[in-house]
């Protein structure tokens, strides 16, 4: 059985509480200072990309144990627009809200694994995990 946190994105408050419990899970599968602080980052940007440009949204936050190792995987999932070009949006630098464009790129280098499922239309799904070293 998977230990799964659900959190509904629906306004900035939102944001907040699901960096407080992604950094709560992490905490808990004793990940160290700096992976927390990533762990963190990238869920923020993950619910942040879900507020700005899907309007709501989900983040699950799911404890992982596989051949001995234990992780966190995070799903980002939202009925929005999609991503017209996701080569393009995974760029460095490349924004959309005016921002710094880390986005995406900075939540891909974050994590040990990230993948990404969008159509037009129908929204937008990413996966990314982290592992205990």
């Amino acid at each position: 059985m998977t230990e799964s946190i659900l959190v509904n994105i629906k306004n900035e408050f939102d944001i907040v509480l699901a960096r407080q419990k992604g950094r709560e899970v992490s905490k808990k599968l004793q990940f160290g200072g700096v992976d927390q602080a990533r762990i963190t980052t990238a869920i923020s940007e993950l619910a942040r990309n879900i507020y700005l440009y899907a309007g709501s949204g989900q983040i699950t936050i799911e404890i992982l144990h596989e051949n001995g190792r234990k992780g966190i995987k995070i799903i980002a999932a939202d009925n929005g627009t999609g991503i017209n070009d996701i080569r393009m949006v995974l760029q460095d630098g490349y924004s959309t809200s005016g921002g710094l464009g880390a986005g995406l790129p900075g939540v891909k280098r974050l994590m040990d694994t990230f993948d990404i499922d969008s159509t037009v239309g129908v929204g937008t799904k990413i996966i990314i995990t982290k592992w205990v070293r």
